[in-house]
């Protein structure tokens, strides 16, 4: 069983609570770390927001971070694992610009083409999403059960296949939310 940290971006809350709502509804150890308290963007902050809500290092944790929650996510992540964490995944829902590497499985999921390979070179994982027809930056972590794409995988010779598939089916495939 995982615990799911939820990292948003500088955005409303009821965004995030429509994301868990559309996609995370199903899902039991959640947590939301509150922008409305820290920076989204501090790694710092998501590790003490971690230590107070005593999660074990033996939990396997699965990052979901979304816009300026993913630098901080990134880092906390990368921290975590040092300090004998476990992360089981870590997805970034339009991280844009954000170096996206460890020893963990990333998946990177963008809402257009541009978002996506502009921001690729600085690493999407062996599986990563963009939307077509492109979404709204905030509509894809408001309501990703609509958002409908290309799932681009890349082989372990760098070769890249692409399929079209919904953000939905493609969290579902990823396994560690359904899971």
């Amino acid at each position: 069983m995982y615990m799911y940290l939820i990292c948003p971006g500088i955005h409303e809350q009821k965004l995030t609570d429509k994301f868990i709502e559309n996609a995370l509804n199903n899902l039991d150890f959640i947590l939301v770390f509150p922008t409305d308290k820290y920076p989204a963007y501090s790694g710092f902050h998501i590790l003490k927001f971690l230590q107070e809500k005593s999660v074990d290092k033996s939990q396997q944790l699965v990052i979901i971070s979304f816009s300026a929650g993913v630098v901080g996510a990134i880092n906390a992540a990368w921290t975590w694992q040092l300090q004998g964490g476990i992360i089981k995944g870590f997805i970034a829902f339009d991280g844009w610009g954000v170096p996206l590497m460890g020893n963990f499985p990333i998946y990177r999921v963008s809402h257009d083409e541009f978002t996506y390979w502009t921001s690729a070179i600085l690493g999407t994982g062996t599986l990563s999403f963009y939307a077509d027809p492109p979404v709204e930056h905030l509509d894809l972590w408001r309501s990703p059960q609509l958002v409908k794409g290309w799932m681009v995988e890349i082989n372990n010779y760098g070769k890249k296949s692409f399929s079209p598939i919904s953000l939905s089916d493609f969290l579902a495939l990823i396994k560690i939310i359904n899971t």
